[in-house]
């Protein structure tokens, strides 16, 4: 009984340092391109910012009025963003939907480098230099890209680089349920 007693003081921080070791092993093992968004299903955060290569002309979210839309926020600094370009690109060629690029805390002169080497998938890419309309959007890091409906509402996030397998079993199916809603 006495040695219990020599023990009893280490039980509790025994306890709360298995459970955090508990807590960050499951954390290994969660896919970070399944993080729900608080903004899925509400209104698209209002913003103005310049459009990359025409810097006079502002873009609001208006754009998204009337047609189911892609958002991808990408920098020319981000390496995941180099590997998802082409599948970009393909998509783009594809015509299933706008896709508007948001293009954030980046040089705009190496993001207008990337899009005239690498292709330039966007119909339009909104450049945020100070990174606070992705702060709205609830961004992570890049890239991120929104699923937006015609109506304006987000109804989809992924995170990470967008693939082939995403654009057909998430991205096209999604789409076309959002098309056909009124």
């Amino acid at each position: 009984m006495k040695k219990l007693a020599q023990y009893t003081p280490f039980i509790l921080p025994g306890l709360v340092l298995l459970f955090l070791i508990g807590l960050f092993a499951r954390g290994l093992f969660l896919d970070p391109s399944k993080v729900e968004s608080p903004l899925i299903g509400k209104p698209a955060p209002a913003f103005s910012l310049p459009e990359l290569k025409q810097p006079d002309k502002r873009l609001d979210q208006g754009l998204f009025q009337g047609q189911v839309t892609l958002l991808n926020v990408w920098g020319a600094w981000c390496v995941a963003c180099h590997e998802e370009h082409p599948v970009l690109v393909e998509l783009a060629a594809r015509k299933l939907l706008p896709i508007y690029g948001l293009d954030y805390h980046d040089d705009p002169q190496a993001a207008l480098a990337m899009l005239e080497k690498d292709g330039d998938p966007y119909t339009a890419v909104l450049f945020d230099a100070s990174g606070d309309v992705a702060i709205d959007w609830g961004v992570y890091g890049a890239p991120e890209s929104f699923l937006v409906d015609k109506h304006g509402m987000i109804r989809d996030k992924y995170i990470g680089p967008i693939t082939p397998e995403i654009i057909e079993t998430r991205l096209v199916p999604m789409l076309k349920q959002l098309q056909a809603e009124p």
